[in-house]
């Protein structure tokens, strides 16, 4: 068996992301999952780019705040307590409309934690 706790204002921000961006699973010490909290003020999204996983499944909790994901067929606003999942390989950019009146808080799952599996994604021509 095995337990931790993480404080999650001590583990430092990615400095690769517009929005705050707070690797979870490794100070977790979690193998199954990879687990991110994001802080987006308006006019930040959370992804590096619109895109897809091959074999990532992604959840995205809103713990405050509305998050905004695009997808091909339609922009969903996901509220407070609720939670948007993604099947691979469906295209998707999640992120903190630039007329919002506050940040939005999301926590991020991806299962399996893979690493360079997202895949860039046009929504002009619906290719990579």
């Amino acid at each position: 068996m095995g337990y931790r706790v993480v404080d999650c204002e001590t583990v430092e921000p990615s400095d690769d992301r517009d929005c705050e961006m707070r690797r979870l699973s490794g100070p977790a010490e979690l193998e199954n999952v990879a687990l991110n909290r994001f802080r987006a003020e308006p006019g930040q999204e959370l992804p590096l780019a619109y895109h897809y996983h091959e074999e990532q499944e992604e959840v995205f909790y809103v713990l405050s705040g509305t998050l905004s994901v695009e997808t091909p067929e339609e922009t969903y606003e996901v509220g407070e307590n609720c939670l948007f999942a993604v099947d691979p390989g469906s295209p998707q950019r999640a992120y903190n409309p630039a007329d919002a009146d506050d940040a939005v808080n999301v926590l991020a799952l991806g299962a399996p934690p893979v690493s360079g599996d997202a895949v860039p994604y046009d929504p002009e021509d619906g290719e990579e």
